[in-house]
């Protein structure tokens, strides 16, 4: 025979990336929950899911998927975070399992036979560096780096983006409704007209870069990734969600007509009216952007130029419209006497007040830290 002598051994390792375990944790606090499925004998895979901080004590195999139905191979992993010596068409009894419980499923893979399981998910998540072609092809995003950090990162922005979204849109119904008063009590009551083509476009010129801009670049919320998963019926749109915007409209539109009423009250002309209410309008428009942006004090990251840029746009063009001679024929305005502007002062500091005590009631535009009442849940 041959002698043979030992001269040592080599082992090999697949280290977690770094910041998996972070992602983890992540995910556990914003209500997703992360199962570890793999083909990797079962005390592999307890040590690489303890490594994660994923929780080892339990697992389920292979061969004990076999003789479950799908009802009680979702109740096993309801209790479960790993899943070892699985086959890929194991891999697609748990994601339909899942799915049978209700949840939202999103699938990570880079192999052919991952195919299956990535097309039945409702988020298939590829690899992009060592995946396959089958694999990009069935899945619904690729994640170029491969790194499980990466979706965590994607979440968190895809939930930032639909904040900003439910802000804005909460803005767009909110600031229309005084602008709707202003135009329709005049017309109701047969008083002079205050909105005019002019004025239309001056408010056009503050709305469109606040939406399309303003709210587009506002910081996350605090809460961002401590919030369960949304409910899939949950929209911008919903009428709970727009209420909150609508009440804010309605105190908005209550400060313009107190300052209509006040201008009748003092008998101002049309032009001295239109002036004063108009600027009452404006300024109401400015704190409707304020009460709908990100709630976040004191943070480095609730920096925001574009709005304070929009914000000091429209405060100079007003001025210019109210004390140039030339914008103030275009707008058909006399500049407010100084009883006209403490009354608008008087007045917009019982709008601020109020908009201050709705949001200490809980009354809340969405995306701006408000509670939501429906959750759902993510794998």
């Amino acid at each position: 025979g041959y002698a043979f002598e030992l001269v040592g051994l080599i082992a090999f390792a697949d280290p977690l990336r770094a910041g998996v375990t972070e992602a983890v944790a992540e995910c556990r606090a914003a209500g997703m929950r992360v199962i570890m499925a793999t083909g990797d004998h079962v005390a592999t895979a307890r040590h690489i899911a303890q490594s994660a901080g994923l929780s080892a004590g339990v697992a389920l195999t292979g061969a004990e998927i076999e003789g479950l139905d799908e009802a009680a191979l979702g109740a096993r992993l309801a209790r479960c975070d790993v899943v070892a010596r699985v086959t890929p068409a194991h891999k697609l009894r748990i994601v339909r399992a899942l799915q049978a419980r209700g949840e939202t499923v999103a699938m990570t893979g880079d192999g052919v036979n991952d195919a299956p399981a990535l097309k039945a998910a409702e988020i298939g998540v590829a690899m992009g560096g060592r995946g396959t072609d089958v694999a990009r092809e069935a899945a619904a995003l690729v994640v170029t780096d491969d790194n499980f950090a990466s979706i965590v990162a994607a979440v968190r922005l895809g939930r930032r983006i639909y904040d900003n979204l439910c802000k804005a849109v909460g803005y767009i119904v909110a600031v229309h409704l005084p602008i709707a008063g202003v135009a329709f009590v005049p017309v109701l009551f047969g008083w002079p007209l205050v909105l005019l083509p002019a004025h239309i476009a001056f408010l056009e010129l503050i709305i469109d870069p606040a939406c399309a801009i303003a709210f587009e670049a506002e910081p996350e919320e605090a809460d961002l990734m401590r919030r369960p998963p949304r409910a899939r019926a949950d929209s911008p749109y919903r009428l709970r969600a727009l209420l909150p915007s609508a009440l804010l409209g309605l105190v908005a539109l209550a400060a313009c007509l107190a300052v209509m009423l006040y201008a009748r009250v003092m008998a101002l002309d049309a032009e001295a009216t239109r002036a004063a209410v108009f600027t009452m309008l404006v300024l109401g428009n400015l704190a409707l952007i304020g009460a709908h942006r990100t709630r976040i004090r004191h943070a480095a990251g609730n920096r925001n130029p574009a709005l304070w840029w929009i914000v000091a746009g429209s405060l100079a063009c007003l001025a210019a419209a109210l004390y140039w001679p030339a914008l103030g024929r275009l707008f058909r305005f006399a500049s407010p006497a100084p009883q006209t502007w403490l009354a608008v002062a008087l007045v917009l500091a019982a709008l601020l007040l109020g908009f201050a005590v709705l949001a200490r009631l809980g009354w809340r535009p969405a995306g701006t830290g408000a509670a939501f009442a429906a959750r759902g849940s993510a794998r």
